[in-house]
């Protein structure tokens, strides 16, 4: 090869090296959100809880906050394809917001002053009460203080637990395993009395297919819990999430979802809240 064709040829390979990094560059690697191109919204979910967010074994994803999240992202103009869920454990809630992880959050994420602090909240899309899950033949559970001297299930570090222990029923004999499914199992073996968490997760879990008509909830509403999206502190998501909730009741989207993923464990909901009305 003279010089003149090793010149063109060198110049063919870099050309041909750039155009590969330009399409490199412009790929979407599935991240999106609001530091990528606009295309897809990262948002955050539960994958662990029944009827509420679950990632199923075939990678599809189910449950209320998931339906609700799907219908306020394409309220934002975002089909559910262009959709990107994100596992957003209790724990790291707001450090994915405050980091930008996501765009938002529906993760049965209750609203309180101490997270306000950090993030803002849409909603609230759903009020949930805590409350108790029992057999369905168990008629000795009718009121928090039959819980005295009951076998209580609930996750290690539940607040939930705690709560009925020191407030409620000082002598439940509390037992923590590590994930309700566990609890359930204990409570359908009769080694477990009751499980207690939000009312709208314990439903959840008894509407799954393996566990209808075995188990009833006490509807004791021992807290209220206003189930809100989180968004970045200043976020201009939050009014457009909110505009997007409040259609979603009026066009009947709402009730759907509330029936479809809690109606089979007999889920006695409250009516859609208010935006902006936090029930203490």
């Amino acid at each position: 090869m003279n010089p003149h064709q090793l010149s063109k040829a060198t110049v063919a390979v870099a050309a041909a090296l750039a155009l590969s990094f330009s399409v490199a560059a412009c790929g979407d690697d599935g991240d999106g959100g609001s530091g990528g191109n606009g295309d897809k919204i990262n948002v955050g979910i539960k994958f662990d809880q029944p009827g509420v967010g679950l990632k199923t074994p075939d990678g599809s994803y189910t449950g209320f906050d998931v339906d609700v999240a799907t219908y306020v992202a394409q309220q934002l103009g975002y089909e559910p394809g262009d959709i990107v869920w994100k596992e957003a454990k209790s724990a790291d809630r707001e450090t994915m917001l405050q980091r930008g992880d996501v765009d938002f959050i529906a993760a049965s994420y209750s609203i309180n002053d101490e997270r306000a602090k950090k993030v803002d909240f849409a909603g609230p899309y759903l009020l949930a009460h805590q409350d108790v899950l029992v057999r369905a033949d168990d008629n000795s559970i009718t009121k928090p203080s039959d819980l005295n001297n009951k076998k209580l299930c609930s996750v290690t570090g539940s607040t939930s637990a705690q709560n009925v222990k020191t407030k409620l029923a000082p002598d439940a004999q509390l037992q923590e395993y590590g994930g309700y499914s566990e609890c359930l199992t204990g409570l359908e073996n009769g080694v477990i009395d009751a499980v207690t968490t939000d009312d709208s997760i314990l439903a959840g879990y008894a509407a799954q297919e393996q566990f209808r008509g075995k188990f009833k909830l006490g509807g004791f509403k021992m807290s209220n819990e206003n189930y809100g999206i989180g968004v970045q502190k200043g976020s201009e998501l939050k009014e457009r999430i909110n505009d997007a909730l409040e259609k979603m009741v009026a066009d009947g989207a709402w009730d759907t979802a509330v029936k479809e993923n809690f109606g089979p464990a007999g889920y006695k909901n409250e009516p859609a809240p208010q935006i902006g009305n936090i029930v203490k």
